[in-house]
């Protein structure tokens, strides 16, 4: 049995419709109900007309099922109070446990989270053109270290880089004109699709200065706390949780970051021993980071493997990177799927009822008819499309040679 496949969906508005995700070969839904405010109770009635409309094409009369089901939430998100440890928390994890009630009601399986402080996954550039014309999203670590010094201007920021990396955003910064610092801001704490809040430079800056006192370990134990509260909820409820990791996996304006490598993830899977206390393996985010080694987390720990996000990125020495194509870049695509494919094997044999793991192609290049349209970044059809078809015919060629079943 493969993979299944899925694709995240923006909701309603979203300019890639149901329809064409069905025409793409998914059939599996990867979305949220983003309209609702962060640390609200979602009902049943809520989740339930939302399952409705990816399921069913209410526009045919009578109507018809789409072929398509809600197989995982990306995201329920964590509210800042949860992860600031305030005394408001206890409400807000209230909120979180209902919330996780209704869901396993209705039936969706899986829900991916993060527990990324202020901002969730972070790119400078959201068009940076390829040599063949595409348009890639990238992380320029010059360019940041030029909005953190020197736009934002956050107190003790130069202490975090190099000083030729300050050097080089000294240069970078004075090229820039006033509508590239803007785009370079708006980029970085604007808010991305499927972010939970954007920010002005304000806002931003009293958001950091609540974290001044959290360091990692305390940051852990932030995160203990609302796990140990959670997952029993979740597993009485039947949903597996995927917890997401940092993107990119390292510190950003001197936030805490504890799910950026092997040793965290370790951390978090022994806080409560369940398979409903599961991680999403993204493997570009684990990826960015060459010490990780993805085909080895997935071999020690994938019976804890919920949700993967499929994408290739191509590494720089200064902590650069840019999004490969998803069979290029820095990560061993054929060795991640072949160690995914076996796990799913093992849990057949084990008679699990989650052996097929869900998996979508992730962050896809900008291409052909899609550089004229209005896309989310890097979420636009055509390059998903390409992104899909590739890990398909990778997959279907290693069920095909028999790979998964060889002995090492």
């Amino acid at each position: 049995m493969g993979m299944e496949q899925t694709w995240r969906w923006y909701g309603p508005s979203d300019p890639v419709t149901l329809s064409d995700i069905r025409q793409a070969g998914a059939t599996g839904i990867v979305t949220s109900l983003h309209e609702k405010p962060i640390g609200d109770i979602w009902s049943v009635e809520e989740i339930e007309e939302r399952k409705k409309m990816i399921e069913w094409d209410l526009s045919k009369n009578p109507p018809k099922r789409r072929g398509l089901r809600w197989s995982v939430i990306e995201s329920v998100p964590v509210h800042e109070d949860i992860k600031l440890g305030k005394p408001t928390r206890d409400k807000y994890i209230e909120n979180y446990k209902q919330t996780l009630i209704n869901i396993g009601v209705v039936g969706i399986p899986t829900v991916c989270y993060n527990f990324m402080p202020v901002v969730d996954w972070t790119r400078t550039n959201l068009e940076l053109e390829l040599e063949d014309g595409a348009k890639a999203l990238s992380f320029n670590m010059e360019d940041f270290a030029a909005f953190d010094v020197y736009i934002l201007r956050r107190k003790n920021a130069e202490k975090d880089y190099s000083d030729d990396i300050l050097e080089k955003a000294k240069q970078r910064f004075e090229a820039m004109s006033d509508e590239q610092r803007y785009v370079l801001q708006k980029n970085i704490i604007s808010g991305l699709p499927g972010a939970q809040e954007g920010y002005s430079l304000e806002q931003f800056q009293t958001k950091l200065d609540e974290y001044a006192t959290i360091d990692d370990a305390k940051y852990r134990e932030n995160l203990s706390y609302f796990l140990k509260e959670v997952v029993p909820v979740a597993e009485a409820a039947g949903v597996r949780l995927a917890i997401h990791p940092d993107d990119p996996p390292k510190p950003l304006f001197g936030l805490p970051r504890v799910v950026s490598t092997e040793d965290d993830l370790a951390y978090i899977l022994n806080i409560h021993n369940s398979v409903y206390n599961g991680f999403t393996m993204c493997t570009g985010s684990f990826g960015v980071r060459p010490e990780n080694d993805l085909i080895g987390m997935i071999e020690r720990y994938g019976d804890r493997l919920n949700f993967a996000h499929l994408r290739s990125t191509q590494r720089y020495s200064n902590g650069s990177f840019h999004e490969a194509g998803h069979l290029r870049g820095d990560v061993d695509m054929y060795g991640v799927i072949v160690a995914i494919l076996k796990e799913q094997r093992r849990r057949h044999s084990a008679h699990r009822h989650d052996e097929q793991i869900p998996m979508r192609a992730d962050h896809g290049h900008t291409i052909l008819d899609d550089l004229k349209k209005k896309t989310n970044p890097g979420y636009s059809a055509i390059g998903l499309l390409r992104g899909m078809a590739e890990l398909r015919g990778l997959e279907l060629g290693i069920e095909r040679s028999k790979v998964i079943f060889r002995k090492k």
